[in-house]
């Protein structure tokens, strides 16, 4: 094992521990050094892995400290990994949010309290075709962000959210809006949005299914062209 990478397992085995809980302060990096039997050099370089990781929060002029660990957090980086990848990883992102936001949509179906449902619903009920492309995008967030909370797993919600980030959102509404399909995908929308209303699980996750799917299709041809 390289020195920085102990020094990476020796941080997280003192947070895993309970040693070091979110919100506390790192001792002084000479400190931490000597009582983990590592030299600065390399306890500097890990502290910067696990900042990059959103494990570790470095105030210049006051600390190093845990931050609060929280799913939205340490999942962020993959949003950054989506952005980066070519349009063959894409379909393959694209199908791992399918098998899980569908499943995430059908607990929501099961769980979802009668304010949710509302909000849902009128979440839906607020956007058109006729809005430009960062409304569109906005809204496609708020959705189905909406929907993957009410699973209840906080995970779960920013795992899904940061598969499908900002910008590939935006590329997906763009090519949505040239290829004359908003309209039909907003009615995919509010038909989810229905099944989730009646409580249907099996409904709901066969629509999300096929939702996603059709973005999928898009990417396709796109990747094609």
């Amino acid at each position: 094992m390289a020195v920085t990478d102990e020094a990476i397992e020796k941080i997280k085995a003192m947070i895993v521990s309970g040693e070091l809980s979110p919100g506390d302060r790192l001792p002084p990096e000479k400190e931490l050094a000597e009582r983990l039997g590592l030299s600065r050099s390399s306890m500097r370089e890990a502290v910067k892995a696990l900042e990059v990781i959103r494990v570790l929060d470095v105030r210049r002029g006051d600390g190093t400290y845990v931050t609060s660990l929280e799913p939205h957090l340490l999942l962020e980086a993959i949003a950054f990994v989506v952005d980066m990848h070519d349009d063959d990883s894409m379909l393959e992102i694209f199908a791992v949010r399918r098998m899980l936001e569908s499943q995430a949509t059908g607990l929501a179906a099961t769980l979802a309290t009668d304010e949710e449902i509302a909000a849902l619903v009128q979440e839906v009920d607020g956007i058109d075709a006729s809005v430009g492309i960062e409304e569109l995008v906005e809204h496609d967030i708020r959705f189905h962000r909406e929907i993957v909370r009410m699973a209840g797993n906080a995970y779960l919600a920013s795992l899904v959210e940061h598969l499908s980030s900002q910008t590939v959102r935006a590329r997906v509404w763009r090519g949505l809006t040239e290829g004359g399909a908003v309209e039909r995908t907003l009615s995919e929308h509010r038909a989810i949005a229905d099944a989730i209303a009646q409580h249907d699980p099996a409904l709901a996750t066969s629509l999300t299914t096929a939702h996603i799917a059709g973005v999928e299709r898009w990417l396709r041809q796109a990747a094609s062209a």
